[in-house]
């Protein structure tokens, strides 16, 4: 590249993904998002230094060649682009949206206005034709795979491309794991989602929903009766945590996996054609400030409430939720409630709660987790009156799995002690990976321990094999 043309490139601003206007969107459930045009995705992906060494890539957890699908969407070709996604990424439709590529692939972008790689890789995966997927050839092995999430469908993808006989056990109605009953529809359509886990079916792999592991079938059933070589649990963190502040049993209470299960998965969006109403207040708290705090602080927007409040012990610098989040939450009317800690849930005497004894916070010096500690503020305390109050301070591994398979250690966090790079546990053949390894995380850092299991995996059956036929 000629130092003019590289000069062009650096002047080029940012191509910005449109958006549904505020005031429109707070009324329905389609995605916020819409994508980039064709002609925004070519001039964006015209933007790229195609740089000898290109470090966007280290940023990427599941190693996406980013500049070789940019140089090819370049030039028109969007189908030569999705295969090369496709190569390492089994879901990109789904990381082009929900994947934080600010703190990954674009950060590590050297370009003074970073290219926009998840838009791109979103209008790549949405535009672009799947290949005709291959017949492998078939080592004549089994591996099951527990829970269709992002992990697990990433897994089952890779074994199932290296010729292994895959099946997914899915303990809800539907698949797709938290991409279905956790990432609300105006961030991820199911269509999305059933697409990819199609795409995934027709690798091969095969699915069985309504079966609940460590209970409808044991492990050990799987490994001895059902004679898997290998178990890959991506069960996920489906067990919510709570406070432990009083009230927290009043009517009107949720916790965010509830709230977000009743709308997305029963579809309690849809009332009546649906016949699973869920029922919010007028006046909404929501405590905690991550990313699902925000997706259930928009959604109770979207089923009526009046106002809808974050309630956030730290200030504003230090929520952890994704930056686009936040903006959207702010654009939609959410009003950040920041160094607020929640003492006590109040009821009246049917039992619903009407209020929240909050204090207020002030921040000390950094904690182990790099942010500011909140201290009480000395009497501060105040009355915030509500109707309904949603939790959203994060989730934790179900302990089915773990209390039902002897051998199986877990951490004192209900996560399974694992091999970070294999995802091995302390039981020969059984691995993990996703939620229920790490604790809640992303999406994209689920799919990597995918990937690396399933590679494991691979290595493991077939030195076994090779061991036995020596």
């Amino acid at each position: 590249m000629s130092d003019s043309d590289r000069k062009a490139k650096l002047k080029k601003e940012r191509v910005h993904m449109g958006v549904q206007d505020p005031t429109e969107r707070i009324r329905n459930f389609n995605e916020v998002a819409l994508g980039l045009t064709k002609e925004q995705a070519i001039f964006e992906a015209s933007r790229c230094l195609q740089c000898k060494k290109p470090r966007c890539i280290i940023g990427c957890p599941v190693s996406v060649s980013i500049k070789d699908f940019i140089a090819l969407l370049k030039e028109g070709d969007v189908n030569g682009a999705k295969e090369i996604i496709l190569s390492t990424n089994s879901l990109p439709a789904i990381t082009g949206r929900v994947c934080p590529q600010e703190n990954q692939c674009q950060e590590y972008c050297i370009h003074p206005n970073a290219i926009s790689i998840g838009a791109l890789e979103r209008y790549v995966a949405d535009h672009g034709e799947r290949p005709i997927s291959k017949k492998y050839a078939s080592l004549g092995t089994k591996v099951a795979i527990i829970g269709s999430g992002p992990s697990g469908l990433t897994c089952a993808a890779e074994l199932a491309m290296k010729g292994h006989e895959v099946m997914i056990y899915e303990a809800l109605h539907e698949y797709g794991g938290v991409l279905t009953y956790g990432i609300p529809e105006f961030r991820m359509p199911k269509q999305i989602v059933n697409e990819e886990v199609e795409y995934v079916r027709s690798l091969g792999v095969k699915f069985e929903k309504d079966i609940l592991i460590g209970r409808t079938i044991t492990i050990n059933e799987l490994l001895t009766e059902y004679n898997f070589n290998a178990i890959y649990v991506a069960s996920g963190a489906g067990a919510p945590n709570f406070m432990g502040i009083p009230g927290e049993s009043l009517n009107g209470v949720f916790s965010a996996n509830e709230f977000l299960t009743r709308v997305n998965l029963l579809r309690g969006d849809g009332f009546p054609d649906f016949d699973t109403p869920v029922t919010v207040g007028e006046k909404v708290a929501v405590i905690g400030a991550g990313n699902v705090a925000m997706d259930c602080a928009r959604t109770a927007l979207r089923l009526g409430a009046r106002e809808v409040d974050i309630i956030y012990r730290r200030s504003e610098g230090e929520i952890p939720a994704r930056l686009e989040e936040i903006i959207h939450a702010k654009e939609e009317g959410v009003v950040l409630g920041e160094l607020t800690a929640p003492l006590e849930m109040l009821g009246n005497p049917k039992g619903n709660v009407v209020g929240l004894k909050c204090i207020k916070m002030t921040l000390g010096e950094k904690d182990e987790s790099g942010r500011r500690r909140p201290i009480p503020v000395p009497n501060s305390e105040f009355i915030f009156p509500v109707d309904t109050v949603i939790i959203a301070i994060g989730q934790q591994p179900n302990q089915l799995i773990a209390r039902t398979t002897a051998g199986l250690e877990t951490t004192k966090w209900g996560t399974f002690v694992h091999d970070p790079e294999t995802g091995a546990t302390s039981r020969e053949r059984i691995f993990c990976g996703g939620d229920v390894a790490t604790g809640a995380a992303t999406v994209i850092l689920a799919m990597e321990a995918g990937r690396k299991s399933a590679k494991a995996i691979h290595e493991m059956i077939c030195k076994k094999d090779l061991n036995s036929s020596s």
